[in-house]
């Protein structure tokens, strides 16, 4: 089975969390699931540089990548990943949806409103009990 190391970032802005919503795909477990925007890191990349250009593909923002919250397995039905997640700083006064077909900012407890990705869940009960 294929594995993928992958990145994310909780990107907060005024106390809130930006959430972003995937398109369509032929995964009918993540198809328009709500994520925590990141992606896929390229052989030779840090965690750090990857999370950053996915951002910046992703988003268009230029993003401080901070402290590690934590790494997650996960395990969907045709590929396994490693996701590391991290909270990410910057000017977030605007950004543009690349990839995605929708956004909300909410506050960590609002965060199990939405029907996340599978993996991005794990996360969700780490942060819904924090304050930023």
């Amino acid at each position: 089975m294929k594995h993928l190391e992958v990145v994310a970032g909780a990107i907060v802005k005024d106390g809130k969390i930006l959430c972003t919503q995937r398109e369509e795909s032929k995964y009918s477990y993540v198809s328009q699931k709500w994520e925590f925007p990141g992606g896929k890191i390229e052989q030779g990349e840090s965690h750090q540089t990857a999370l950053k250009r996915e951002l910046k593909e992703e988003l268009n923002i230029n993003v401080t990548v901070n402290d590690l919250i934590c790494s997650i397995n996960h395990t969907y039905p045709d590929f396994t990943i490693t996701l590391h997640f991290y909270y990410c700083s910057g000017d977030l006064s605007s950004f543009t949806l690349n990839v995605h077909k929708g956004y909300k900012w909410l506050l960590p407890k609002d965060l199990k409103s939405l029907s996340w990705a599978p993996a991005d869940t794990k996360i969700i009960d780490i942060l819904s009990t924090k304050e930023f």
